[in-house]
């Protein structure tokens, strides 16, 4: 039988959490997205959310037995905001919380680490801690630089990376958070190959039947770029180091997680760049 309760989406208009919420709600689940915005999507309850405000934990949390978190974007502590959620959220009885991490991140490490060991407080929990999303190849990260100038510019070396798709991703999470049996671990989620941005940037390149190309800088200057971006030094410097790090190859993995939970193979960077080349061009 289907639960009741909503399911409770933070980030829920975002990369990962809008498609997790369009695959529950075609299961016959009930969805709260928490959000400052109400969204487009149809038969989603939208709740007013901002991790700024307290006062706007409570509503969102009520009834709710099931969530499914993304920390704040872009900061680089975010405990004090989120511990006090996932206190009020133990409070008010909810059972199984499915978080989103990053496999560049260790368990203990900056950002997650203390949310990391307040998840896992709760009688049911996973943490789903994915390598790099194909999607930034056509956001605001990759896709203007890719498109204007025909280029990919990190600080990654010849590092590689598991890439991996935003719906291998949400489909892992789904069965994170209706599965009868709680998950009770860390999942490492990566695509099905290892690739360096310059590997990558080849298989753009022959998807949008032009020349692209990987430009690998250095960590300052990648901190400079981010920062006048418009991220928060703090953060842009993290971030940088995370590209320094994979170049020493802390992301050189690969991991059979989403065929092993959800029993379908992820999919490819060809795959994906072929379904996407219009907008690279």
């Amino acid at each position: 039988m289907m639960k009741q309760n909503p399911i409770l989406i933070t980030g829920g208009t975002g990369t990962v959490g809008s498609r997790i919420a369009s695959r529950l709600i075609k299961l016959g689940y009930r969805v709260r997205i928490a959000s400052r915005k109400k969204g487009e999507l149809v038969n989603a309850e939208y709740v007013y959310f901002d991790w700024k405000e307290a006062s706007s934990y409570t509503p969102a949390i009520e009834q709710v037995k099931d969530i499914y978190l993304v920390a704040p974007v872009g900061v680089l502590d975010p405990a004090p905001y989120v511990l006090p959620f996932l206190k009020e959220a133990k409070r008010l009885g909810v059972e199984r919380v499915v978080m989103q991490s990053a496999s560049v991140v260790s368990e203990n490490g900056p950002v997650f680490g203390a949310l990391h060991q307040a998840v896992r407080e709760f009688p049911e929990w996973t943490v789903l801690r994915p390598s790099y999303f194909m999607q930034n190849f056509i956001n605001v990260q990759h896709q203007m630089s890719i498109q204007n100038e025909g280029r990919i510019v990190t600080a990654s070396g010849e590092g590689k990376l598991g890439f991996i798709d935003a719906d291998d991703i949400a489909e892992t999470a789904v069965r994170a958070l209706t599965d009868a049996v709680p998950h009770q671990t860390h999942h490492i989620l990566t695509g099905p190959e290892a690739l360096s941005y310059a590997e990558a940037a080849e298989i753009i390149g022959a998807a949008a039947g032009r020349r692209v190309k990987h430009v690998s800088i250095s960590r300052s200057e990648l901190q400079n770029r981010m920062a006048a971006a418009g991220l928060p030094a703090d953060y842009a410097s993290f971030m940088a180091g995370l590209d320094e790090a994979i170049s020493h190859g802390a992301e050189h993995r690969v991991t059979d997680t989403v065929k092993r939970v959800t029993g379908k193979e992820p999919r490819s960077l060809s795959e994906f760049a072929a379904a996407h080349a219009a907008y690279w061009n």
